[in-house]
């Protein structure tokens, strides 16, 4: 599987700020976007998952069933958390593993759900309603969603928000394991997420790779 993004240029409230970007990431492969704040890390994450149209320029997933729209490969995950406060822990995660599809049925499915928690130490508040987490703990029932249900292009902006060190660290063995399957990863982050060979690529005035 590989992702080509070729001469892409994107534009937000009539500016633009992605221009003629082209780039390619394999299957087993993960990228980091970085750049100073408002260099495009957000908008061009938005745009390869579908929720920003490109004024020029195409997206393409080889290795993808060319019958599925590419939105289908990715799990999207971004600045807001997207959990529903009113439902418990476990409930959210089953929204998302039903929402997303691939993941299962029966006994299977309840597994990964209880499986999911466990790896991000939630599996103890599965009955508490999301509101009542803290922003660290938001964060990782966000990152769930990850785990139920089989994407192999993951967009992730800054993952890495509100976790503390040892989440931190857990995070990148999540990618590390996704990305050792040959899936792809994708995130946006100021910060370091200790992925080691992840190429680099810095958005702004002069767009460079590593």
């Amino acid at each position: 599987m590989q992702l080509f993004v070729a001469n892409l240029v994107v534009a937000r409230g009539g500016r633009t700020i992605i221009d003629d970007l082209t780039f390619d990431v394999a299957g087993g492969e993960a990228l980091l976007l970085t750049g100073r704040n408002g260099a495009g890390k957000t908008t061009l994450i938005r745009a390869l998952a579908g929720y920003l149209r490109p004024i020029a320029g195409s997206v393409r997933l080889d290795g993808f069933d060319p019958e599925r729209d590419v939105r289908e490969a990715c799990h999207y995950v971004g600045h807001l958390d997207a959990n529903k406060a009113s439902l418990s822990v476990m409930e959210n995660v089953a929204f998302w593993q039903g929402y997303l599809g691939d993941g299962g049925s029966g006994t299977a499915a309840g597994d990964a759900l209880w499986a999911a928690l466990e790896r991000f130490g939630l599996d103890a508040l599965a009955d508490i309603p999301a509101a009542y987490l803290s922003a660290g703990q938001k964060r990782r029932l966000s990152l769930c969603r990850l785990l139920v249900a089989r994407r192999p292009l993951w967009l992730l902006d800054e993952p890495s928000v509100s976790l503390d060190a040892a989440s931190t660290v857990l995070l990148a063995d999540v990618i590390g394991e996704h990305v050792a399957a040959g899936g792809i990863v994708i995130a946006a982050t100021h910060l370091p997420l200790g992925l080691g060979a992840a190429r680099e690529l810095r958005l702004g005035e002069q767009v460079a790779m590593s």
